[in-house]
């Protein structure tokens, strides 16, 4: 089972959708570059954040639960 990665605020959510929105099958990728932006600039919250959400990002797009739902 894939564990959830831990999301600070809702606005990360929200930014792993508009992503997905925009970028399509790419939206990983793109949280990705982003998250390596952060880090080639010493941005360690940033990096975190961003690699937060594309953990986000790959667990939406595998298209089914891997826990129980009630």
């Amino acid at each position: 089972m894939t564990p959830m990665p831990y999301l600070r605020h809702r606005a990360c959510a929200e930014t792993a959708t508009e992503l997905m929105h925009n970028f399509g099958d790419g939206a990983e990728h793109e949280a990705a570059a982003r998250a390596y932006k952060s880090r080639d600039v010493g941005n360690v919250v940033q990096f975190c954040r961003w690699r937060q959400i594309e953990r986000l990002i790959a667990i939406m797009n595998n298209g089914g639960a891997n826990v129980t739902v009630h």
